[in-house]
């Protein structure tokens, strides 16, 4: 997840329920076969199914990215088609702001296209839906799951099945004045990736190097209160790290998980940074953080690069340092990004799968990364980069593949999402009772699901 991109996902994931809504659920799972046999029961396609001897045309969506995304993926799809004379993927980027509604009405249409681009937290209303070809089958005999992180592949696992191919992955982690903390005579942090500081040495640390006459805070834990979709990336690992739970495994009730203890007291000490100890803000002026207004901040891997670009004598190493995301009884960090699904009624999945395969493999996802130098998933690709095995990357890169953790994998995902963020906006900004307030979004929640169509 880039932040480019955080501001966009409350919007397109608004259409999740009328999606849901206007396509029929299918609850039976397509399940991949690589003999070719994939989709045969599809009574319609996105690419007709060609005869013995022709080019199997497929066509391919995805989201329009930045210039390099762009030109990665031109690289991609050119290699393969030249490497495959049989097969020719068409491509067709589509403008952000009108991907997700363009493709959910293709889908309800019954013309989608043969593969298409999704991001992590929409996986399970399509698959509930019926629309993504399982690709679980795909993976046990040629997609070399053992290269992929546990934790990431989960992210696109939904009703244990795998449908969708995971290519990069992004991360966060805490940012923090190095000057600061040595003039407040703080001990500086481990830029060890398994030795993070606590929320309580980081609530502590920032009571130290709050100055309120200065208009300096101490920490911002969550970048804020964005969209519901952008800041569970920042904020729902905080309740993971206290031993909390947002929602059940299947994605189907909060009840017994977000109002566990352990989701409580992390929610009560989120509010406290604001409201207790006055060391987080609700505003902050531009670019608190390289401009010596912010001590400390949780913020990307993205960022790097802006703060190299934007604030050159603000420099990693002297004035500022990244150390792991902070823990209070476990270590978390979310995970789950824009992947590649195939839809289910496409009649040439066998052929699909074989440009899914290679782009979010090992030689694709390596040509891919060293275009948009994005954190790539697999194990043996990021060893192929040296910087990703060095501070400051490897915190990221590690983190991500050691404690990474999906957010909730639920067909409700918008829903759910926003009900958790409005709890926190009422516990933090309205000061709201924390049991009122979590028992509110409880109800919201398991109310979204008893409505979905089944």
């Amino acid at each position: 997840m880039k932040k480019s991109k955080l501001a966009a996902i409350g919007t397109s994931a608004l259409l999740v329920t009328a999606f849901l809504a206007g396509c029929s659920s299918n609850n039976n799972v397509n399940t991949a076969s690589p003999s070719g046999t994939a989709s045969e029961n599809a009574s319609t396609s996105a690419s007709d199914k060609p005869t013995s001897g022709e080019q199997v045309k497929l066509t391919f969506w995805r989201n329009s990215g930045n210039d390099a995304e762009n030109s990665a993926y031109d690289q991609l799809v050119k290699a393969f088609n030249a490497n495959n004379p049989d097969i020719k993927v068409e491509m067709s980027p589509i403008p952000y702001s009108d991907y997700d509604a363009k493709l959910r009405t293709s889908i309800a249409a019954n013309n989608p296209p043969d593969i298409m681009a999704i991001d992590a937290p929409n996986m399970a209303s399509y698959a509930q839906s019926g629309a993504l070809q399982s690709l679980t089958n795909y993976f046990n005999v040629d997609g070399n799951l053992d290269d992929i992180p546990a934790g990431t592949i989960g992210a696109y696992t939904y009703k244990d099945n795998i449908y969708m191919a995971p290519l990069t992955e992004s991360s966060i982690a805490l940012f923090y004045n190095k000057k600061m903390f040595e003039a407040a005579g703080i001990p500086l942090p481990s830029k060890n990736p398994d030795e993070p500081m606590t929320w309580d040495q980081v609530r502590e640390a920032a009571i130290k190097l709050t100055d309120a006459k200065k208009g300096i805070y101490g920490i911002d834990p969550a970048q804020g209160f964005g969209n519901a979709g952008a800041t569970a990336y920042f904020k729902y690992p905080i309740i993971w790290q206290f031993g909390g739970e947002i929602m059940d495994k299947d994605g189907m009730t909060s009840k017994g998980y977000l109002d566990m203890p352990e989701t409580k007291k992390a929610v009560q000490f989120f509010a406290d940074l604001y409201n207790k100890d006055k060391v987080s803000s609700l505003e902050y002026p531009p670019d608190p953080f390289p401009t010596g207004k912010l001590a400390m901040t949780v913020d990307g891997s993205w960022s790097l690069s802006f703060l190299a670009e934007k604030f050159p004598n603000f420099k990693l190493g002297e004035d500022w340092d990244v150390a792991p995301l902070p823990k209070e009884t476990k270590q978390a960090v979310a995970n789950g990004s824009w992947s590649l699904a195939i839809s289910s009624q496409s009649k040439n999945a066998d052929a699909a799968w074989k440009f899914v395969n290679y782009v979010t493999g090992a030689e694709g996802s390596k040509l891919y990364s060293s275009v948009t130098k994005d954190i790539p998933v697999r194990y043996s690709v990021a060893e192929q980069f040296p910087e990703l095995n060095e501070y400051p990357k490897n915190v990221f890169v590690i983190q991500n593949q050691k404690y990474g953790r999906s957010r909730p994998i639920t067909p409700i995902f918008p829903q759910m999402s926003d009900a958790v963020n409005k709890m926190l906006e009422d516990v933090t900004i309205g000061k709201r009772n924390v049991d009122t307030a979590i028992a509110d979004a409880i109800k919201k929640i398991d109310k979204a699901y008893a409505d979905m169509p089944k």
